[in-house]
């Protein structure tokens, strides 16, 4: 896949949007007043369209309406991030509300229940780490007792 590029070369450190990279990936709501100063910096001086902040403020709105703690208010906030991507305009953005949609059941389930696969994925993902270094055994039920042994090590922890 090729990357698109904005300024017909890679960034730089001169780029506000290139340097500030990580705080654009922050939560809105966990910056200080620094680092929320730093941003308007980052908005006014590498974003003249608007594009970027926009898909800034769709970030953010996505991590709102995954906060909401009922249904009415997590419809309210699917409304609000529906007109922030029309905002938005960008194909990325437009991508992410239909996944939104396509999976707004469970995300149902998961506003009334609080009930996630993480425990299960991070589990998964241990195992994979296992098999990956774990080349050596030749006999099945010795790699079995490894991934049992490790994963009763991490919840003991």
């Amino acid at each position: 896949m090729k990357r698109k590029v904005v300024k017909g070369r890679r960034g730089r450190g001169v780029d506000k949007a290139w340097a500030h990279r990580m705080l654009l990936l922050r939560a809105g709501d966990t910056l200080s007043d620094k680092a929320a100063h730093r941003l308007a910096e980052v908005f006014a001086a590498d974003d003249p369209t608007g594009k970027l902040q926009a898909v800034w403020k769709v970030k953010e709105q996505l991590r709102a309406l995954l906060r909401t703690n009922s249904l009415a208010d997590a419809a309210a906030a699917k409304e609000d991030l529906k007109v922030l991507v029309e905002a938005a305009a960008r194909p990325e953005t437009n991508k992410l509300y239909r996944t939104i949609c396509r999976w707004w059941n469970e995300i149902e389930v998961l506003i009334v229940t609080g009930a996630t696969t993480g425990k299960v994925e991070a589990n998964n993902t241990g195992i994979k780490h296992i098999k990956r270094t774990a080349r050596g055994y030749r006999n099945a039920g010795n790699y079995k007792s490894v991934i049992l042994m490790r994963s009763a090590a991490r919840t003991a922890a």
